[in-house]
């Protein structure tokens, strides 16, 4: 079950997150050079390929991306809802909705961000399908709220540039303050980059300086490695996955029951591959 439902559930996981220890984090740190903590993991997702393949061949076209997206947000609905915080006038504050963003290769070759909304309360083929609108809709020409703001923001002359960017960081990432075009929530609550579709057998993430989230997690290329299954070594396909945490909001130990999670999810991946 969730731990947080509706402006109730919010007020409450605000006031149990705001301890001493996370309060004093919020004010010695900044964002990102001194708060970023990394960490990798690797899995084994042989059995977990053989499914997803089952299930691409009755027409959903599912991803490891897909399925990492949606299990991710599982983990911080129902394990880890300290990821669903934001810093603001040096306080944490619980968002009132889980929002995931997903980094893809365009079709002509660009990267894009592509968000879901409440992506906990879906099942595997929706997040496909939310996906793929999102997708359509960039080959179409339509850019998001955040795309239009950067690509703005590009046009303007330098220093001018550096001045607006310093305005708008401390207008919605300080003060907390929205406008319909950039709001505290404009990148998501969290972050899902796949650098194996660029070749990448891994990498580490950075933790967007202008947007307010505490996790971004990097899926490496999974490689056919030796590796020790049921006491024997085998050929296994193996996923790298990496993640960048806001030390000010989380800990290594938030970081740790997340990956635990995800480890299960894998193993016993059926109950996400529902439709």
């Amino acid at each position: 079950m969730p731990f947080f439902k509706g402006n109730l559930g919010s007020e409450f996981l605000t006031m149990t997150l705001n301890t001493p220890w996370r309060l004093t984090a919020a004010t010695i740190y900044k964002k990102p050079s001194e708060s970023k903590i990394l960490g990798s993991v690797y899995l084994d997702v042989t059995d977990l390929e053989q499914k997803i393949s089952e299930l691409r061949k009755k027409g959903v076209k599912v991803t490891l991306t897909h399925f990492i997206t949606l299990v991710t947000a599982k983990a911080i609905a129902e394990e880890v809802p300290q990821f669903n915080t934001y810093l603001k006038r040096g306080a944490i504050h619980a968002y009132p909705e889980l929002v995931a963003s997903v980094t893809l290769k365009l079709p002509n070759g660009e990267l894009s961000s592509m968000k879901i909304n409440s992506p906990e309360k879906l099942n595997i083929k929706e997040i496909v399908d939310s996906l793929q609108a999102r997708i359509d809709e960039a080959r179409k020409g339509a850019e998001s709220n955040t795309n239009q703001m950067k690509g703005t923001l590009g046009k303007i002359p330098w220093p001018f540039r550096t001045w607006l960017y310093k305005l708008l960081k401390f207008l919605t990432l300080d003060l907390g303050l929205s406008f319909p075009f950039l709001s505290a929530q404009s990148f998501g609550t969290y972050v899902i980059s796949n650098v194996g579709t660029l070749g990448l057998d891994g990498g580490y993430p950075a933790l967007l300086p202008t947007g307010n989230l505490s996790l971004v997690l990097v899926l490496g290329r999974v490689r056919e490695m030796p590796w020790v299954h049921e006491g024997n070594i085998v050929p296994r396909k193996i996923l790298k996955l990496s993640a960048a945490l806001d030390h000010r909001v989380v800990d290594a130990e938030h970081g740790g029951r997340l990956f635990n999670y995800l480890r299960k999810a894998i193993r016993h991946p059926e109950p996400y591959l529902n439709l």
